[in-house]
C-alpha cells in the first residue's frame, strides 16, 4: 500500500488531467462529501488549483454540489460510467467464466454451473456437461429455487441482508422431506454458509441429485455469482465433495481475480 505522502507527492507533480483523476478517486469508495479545502490537504494540492478542477468537473456533470453544504460528491457522469462498468463486467463474467468451468469440469469429472443473480432471482447462466456417463445437465437460463440451489444459498448469504428479505417475499417451493421451507431457518443457515463460505444442496429438491457451491466476488466485493458442482448422489458424496472443494474455491478465486476484486 502507498503511503499518503506518496500519493500527495505525486498528485502534486502529476499533470492537469491526472490531478483531476484524483479528484474523482478521492470519493472512492464510499462517495463522501468532502469540500475544496478538504479535497485539498487529502490530495497534496493547491486550493486554487482544487478549486479550477472542481468547476471544470462539475460542468461535465462528474462532480455535483449539495446546495446545503455547498460540499461535492460525485456526479451523474461518473454514475454512468459506473452503470457501464457494471454491465460490461457480467458480461466479461460469462466470458472469463466459461474457460475455468470447462477446466473445473474436467478436473472433477462432473458438471459444473455458473448460478448467477438475476434481479431477485438466481439463475444458470452457464453450464459445463461432466465427462462421465451419467451426467448432470443443467438447463441454461433456468430460474432456480433460492431455498434449495447451492449456488443462490451461497450468493445470498453474501448479500446485503435487505436485498436477502425482498428474495425471501417469495414463496419456497417443497420438493421433498429434505427441503427448507421455514424463512427462520433458511436465514440461519445463509449465517453458517457465509462464515464456510461454502453451500451444499444434498437432495433438497431432487433426492439422488447433490450440489455444492462456492461465491464469485466482483471488484467491489459483492458476491452476484457461484460455481457449482452438481451430480449424483452416489458419486457427490461427503468424501468426494470434501475433496472437491478446494478445486472449487481455486476455480471462483480465479474468476473473481479476472473480474478485478
Amino acid at each position: 500500500m502507498q503511503s499518503t505522502t506518496h500519493i500527495t507527492t505525486k498528485a502534486a507533480n502529476s499533470s492537469s488531467a491526472e490531478k483531476a483523476l484524483s479528484i474523482l478517486l478521492a470519493f472512492t469508495p464510499y462517495n463522501n462529501e468532502m469540500g475544496t479545502t478538504e479535497l485539498s490537504v487529502k490530495l497534496g494540492l493547491h486550493k486554487s488549483t482544487t478549486s479550477r478542477l472542481i468547476k471544470l468537473l462539475v460542468a461535465t456533470h462528474f462532480l455535483q454540489q449539495n446546495p446545503l453544504t455547498k460540499k461535492y460528491m460525485l456526479g451523474r457522469s461518473a454514475l454512468r460510467i459506473g452503470h457501464a462498468t457494471t454491465r460490461s463486467l457480467d458480461s466479461k463474467l460469462l466470458a472469463v467464466a466459461q474457460p475455468c468451468l470447462m477446466e473445473l469440469s474436467q478436473m472433477l469429472g462432473e458438471s459444473v454451473a455458473l448460478e448467477m443473480l438475476s434481479g431477485t432471482n438466481v439463475v444458470l447462466a452457464l453450464h459445463v456437461e461432466g465427462p462421465s456417463h451419467i451426467r448432470f445437465n443443467f438447463q441454461q437460463g433456468e430460474q432456480v429455487p433460492i431455498n434449495v440451489a447451492a449456488g443462490a444459498k451461497v450468493i445470498l448469504s453474501h448479500s446485503d441482508p435487505k436485498f436477502v428479505e425482498l428474495c425471501l417475499e417469495q414463496d419456497f417451493p417443497v420438493f421433498n422431506d429434505s427441503t427448507i421451507v421455514s424463512k427462520k431457518q433458511y436465514r440461519q443457515l445463509l449465517k453458517s454458509i457465509r462464515k464456510d463460505g461454502i453451500a451444499y444442496d444434498k437432495g433438497e429438491r431432487y433426492i439422488d441429485t447433490h450440489a455444492m457451491a462456492t461465491p464469485i466476488y466482483d471488484l467491489e466485493g459483492s458476491t452476484k455469482a457461484a460455481v457449482v458442482v452438481a451430480g449424483p448422489a452416489f458419486r457427490l458424496t461427503d468424501t468426494f465433495l470434501q475433496s472437491a472443494a478446494p478445486a472449487l474455491k481455486a476455480t471462483a478465486e480465479k474468476i473473481s481475480r479476472l473480474l478485478f476484486y
